[in-house]
């Protein structure tokens, strides 16, 4: 019998709401000096332009020269990874159980790598470069249309609580990525797997558009999500089965089983003679019959 318990819903709420307060403080704190962020956004702006993949500077004038295309990618950037990201949760919570726990850790595993690369490499985003390197900061172009200002995407007057300087990786290509994938691994039908495809590449076209991130942000938010799914895999594996936890996270241990009954050392049978027995007048041990047929012949002999 396998033990597929849902998780707790306020257990996993407190916990994601703690995970979530300590990203958000950690990467206000983890700051850095402006001069340094500069610096390393100036960095991966000239790896880039060496390597003819500097996508975000056209990406950006593209967005920045229209209202119709820019106040969209506005608001998804400032909305919808808040958003999309708990409702996949819910969504594996109530509907998927049995993968929650795996996704869960790697969601949470991976967030607290972003963290540690905020605190390590400050960074500056692009639209907060000198207007001579050609970026548009669409934030505060189109403020006036949403509730963000012109200091950052969080709420009007409150630019000054978030790190402006927190670049590299993107978390939001991270966590885009991250939905797209559990809705391409479990959804059903075609419609939620193909937005399993396009929600992460949308996300990714957005974050260099409005000049929120360079591309390599987005590179290096796709690492952190594949670092951050081989951690989460080795610390499931270290709830052992007899915990009543695969080492998948899924919740349930697998039980070898032998003729119905429990399984033995090694999974052999813990029937010391394996099925087989002696009876009077016999000299060679012989097979005992199913337990279907024995009761055949009994009926057979009762009828008698």
């Amino acid at each position: 019998m396998t033990n597929r318990r849902r998780p707790t819903w306020w257990a996993e709420l407190l916990l994601l709401a703690l995970v979530y307060g300590a990203y958000s403080g950690g990467r206000l704190l983890a700051r850095g000096d402006v001069d340094l962020a500069v610096d390393h956004g100036l960095a991966i702006l000239r790896v880039e332009e060496s390597l003819w993949m500097d996508f975000e500077r056209p990406l950006n004038r593209f967005f920045s020269g229209s209202g119709l295309l820019g106040i969209p990618a506005d608001f998804v950037y400032a909305s919808l990874h808040y958003l999309v990201t708990p409702a996949v949760l819910l969504w594996l919570h109530r509907r998927r159980p049995q993968h929650y726990r795996a996704a869960r850790t790697w969601l949470v595993v991976s967030t607290l790598l972003g963290l540690v690369g905020f605190s390590l490499m400050p960074t500056c985003p692009p639209r907060l470069l000198d207007a001579s390197y050609g970026f548009t900061d669409t934030m505060a172009q189109f403020s006036a249309y949403g509730w963000w200002g012109g200091e950052a995407s969080a709420p009007r007057g409150l630019g000054s609580f978030t790190n402006q300087y927190a670049a590299m990786p993107s978390l939001h290509v991270g966590w885009a990525l991250w939905c797209g994938v559990l809705l391409w691994r479990h959804a059903r039908t075609p419609l939620v797997r193909a937005l399993g495809i396009a929600y992460p590449v949308l996300t990714t076209v957005v974050v260099m558009g409005t000049a929120n991130h360079y591309f390599l942000d987005a590179v290096a938010g796709a690492a952190v999500m594949g670092a951050g799914a081989l951690i989460a895999h080795r610390l499931l594996a270290f709830r052992t089965p007899a915990e009543g936890v695969a080492p998948d996270g899924t919740g349930a241990a697998p039980t070898a089983v032998h003729g119905g009954g429990a399984a033995g050392f090694h999974g052999k049978s813990p029937i010391v003679g394996g099925g087989w027995d002696t009876s009077a007048r016999e000299l060679l041990p012989a097979q005992r019959p199913p337990a279907a047929d024995t009761a055949d012949d009994d009926t057979a002999a009762a009828a008698r």
